[in-house]
């Protein structure tokens, strides 16, 4: 018998949304992420998880660090283009503003917080892996206040670059 799903539960977060990019060995890369959190208040920690399907797991799994964005709800636009566009067939990052940060992972501009992250660990999740982050630098605050972050609900029918 399937184990059922998270259904209602799972609508019912309705959670923000983060771009995560990372960098190596010439590469760059980006996604759209659902699935993150806080984890450990000391140390600081935040855990993203990143489909094993999705072309920015390959570039992580061979980088030391991710920058995770969270994105102002009127960014949808920067949104739909990391997560309905796969890096396999497209450089994400044309077009944007941004620049290189720790080890060259993307930092983009205009969002409403960032931190770079050293990868400390990988945990297997199913089709997902958790990746362990200690904040090495964040973002200073913008000159404006961040506001409500944008949420899933609000890009939910984003069609993705890749199967989850």
């Amino acid at each position: 018998m399937p184990e059922p799903d998270l259904g209602d539960f799972a609508v019912a977060q309705d959670g923000p949304l983060y771009v995560v990019t990372a960098a190596a060995d010439g590469e760059r890369a980006g996604c759209l992420v659902g699935f993150a959190s806080q984890c450990s208040i000391d140390p600081p920690r935040f855990v993203v998880w990143l489909s094993v399907e999705n072309h920015t797991y390959g570039v992580a799994r061979r980088a030391r660090h991710l920058t995770v964005h969270v994105l102002r709800r009127e960014q949808e636009a920067l949104a739909r283009l990391f997560g309905g566009r796969t890096g396999d067939r497209t450089d994400k990052f044309a077009g944007i503003a941004w620049r290189p940060g720790r080890e060259g992972s993307p930092v983009l501009a205009g969002v409403a917080a960032w931190f770079t992250g050293r990868i400390e660990a990988v945990v297997a999740g199913g089709d997902h892996e958790g990746f362990l982050l200690a904040p090495i630098e964040a973002g200073p605050p913008g000159p404006e206040p961040a506001g409500a972050p944008l949420r899933y609900g609000e890009v939910r029918d984003l069609e993705p670059g890749h199967p989850a």
